[in-house]
């Protein structure tokens, strides 16, 4: 059973005080979801060097300035409360550089750059938010991920989750069911069970991740729906 401990949130707002502990766990989930940042930076035209500068600028004002102090687990899901907060930072830098260029402190260029190569299909493809909302997905899924093979290694069994990882976010050809049951020696039935009962905890982990990022049962029933419909674009 979920229980709603807004861990996402616990983290953000413990680390309002000035533990190693808990920057170091904020520092964490900054790692976790430095991804969907990126992407949605990127999305917005920055070229990729100036992207990653931005992304890891936005993630140094998050842990050591305070910057999550507004965070506020009654708003809502922390996926929204992330891209309302990187939304807020590219504005501010903008602005930031516009200033530098007016007052002539300091020589720089516009940080977007909307002539790279392939820089336009992106923007006239997907939106940022679009973007964003991809890799959160992929994100989550990256860390129920993790979670799984963690539980596999410590079973014993981190060979056979190698071999099968491939088939737990599509379904597998024919040949491959038969390829990994000879890798594994075992019989394509015993195989199939394996494969059952490894998505059925992927699922699992992905809801209790997700949980962690919410308040409530509505609000996590809601990210599922969302997550499964990113993920069909994205897995197929």
């Amino acid at each position: 059973m979920i229980r709603f401990q807004t861990t996402r949130w616990s983290i953000v707002q413990g680390a309002r005080g000035d533990s190693a502990q808990s920057h170091s766990a904020l520092d964490a989930l900054c790692r976790t979801y430095r991804p969907p940042v990126l992407a949605y930076v990127r999305s917005r035209g920055y070229p990729p060097e100036t992207a990653e500068d931005l992304t890891q600028a936005f993630f140094v004002d998050f842990i050591e300035r305070a910057s999550h102090a507004g965070a506020d687990p009654q708003r809502g899901r922390f996926r929204a409360f992330l891209l309302v907060a990187i939304k807020r930072f590219l504005i501010n830098a903008d602005e930031k550089a516009r200033t530098q260029k007016r007052g002539g402190t300091a020589q720089v260029e516009s940080l977007k750059d909307n002539s790279q190569p392939g820089m336009d299909a992106v923007i006239d493809t997907e939106t940022p938010e679009r973007a964003f909302e991809r890799s959160w997905a992929l994100a989550v899924l990256d860390s129920a991920m993790r979670r799984l093979r963690a539980e596999a290694d410590a079973a014993g069994k981190g060979a056979m989750f190698m071999q099968l990882r491939e088939f737990l976010a599509e379904a597998p050809a024919e040949a491959d069911y038969e390829r990994a049951a000879q890798a594994l020696n075992l019989r394509r039935n015993t195989l199939a069970v394996a494969v059952h009962r490894l998505r059925h905890r992927l699922r699992e982990l992905v809801r209790a991740e997700l949980a962690q990022t919410t308040t409530s049962r509505v609000e996590l029933e809601a990210e599922l729906r969302e997550l499964r419909g990113t993920l069909a674009d994205v897995i197929g």
